[in-house]
């Protein structure tokens, strides 16, 4: 199911309940290929608490990497942000919950930013990379830009200290050369 930003996309898969619990697949890589989404080459978890923000991150270009984001436990809001400086929605961001339950997830497509808070105790994130991690490329904007405004869901988020020091979004794309990479990645 699209969104509001072109590429980034909710993914239903269908699940089959019944009174043991429920079936569901997951992952098919011929029906996500069907799709353009994918190959994945990269398998990532995280755990979190409730109240913790993570994001707002992504890869510049030209090492951009999709991300497939799901929740093996518990819920979370997950945003993305389109940080390609030349894009119509630049800075613009959409966001969904996931949960474990619904095993709803988010293809969030490269030169978009990534971030989600956790809503419950003990939620497991999972995302599968359409590229490998480079410290190089390892990029990000500040969770709280007032210019890019998400709605987070706590009064006071728990944050790293890595990421309560990365840029705004202006202050990114005025300090950083690379964003020229993402110009060119979208020309």
């Amino acid at each position: 199911m699209p969104t509001d930003l072109d590429g980034v996309v909710v993914v239903e898969p269908e699940t089959h309940p019944d009174e043991r619990g429920f079936f569901r697949e997951s992952f098919r890589t011929s029906a996500f290929e069907e799709a353009g989404i994918g190959p994945f080459v990269q398998w990532n978890v995280s755990r979190s608490r409730r109240g913790v923000v993570r994001g707002i991150h992504f890869q510049r270009e030209p090492a951009g990497i999709g991300k497939l984001v799901s929740v093996a436990h518990g819920r979370v809001l997950d945003v993305a942000v389109d940080v390609r400086p030349s894009s119509p929605t630049f800075g613009r961001w959409v966001a969904e919950e996931l949960s474990a339950d619904d095993g709803r997830m988010l293809f969030i497509p490269r030169g978009f930013g990534h971030g989600f808070c956790a809503l419950d105790e003990d939620t497991v994130v999972s995302y599968l990379m359409t590229g490998t991690y480079s410290k190089e490329h390892d990029a990000g904007v500040r969770w709280d830009d007032p210019a890019i405004g998400i709605d987070w869901p706590v009064s006071e988020a728990i944050v790293s200290d890595k990421d309560r020091g990365l840029p705004t979004l202006a202050e990114f794309g005025a300090s950083d050369g690379t964003t020229e990479g993402s110009k060119e990645a979208n020309a």
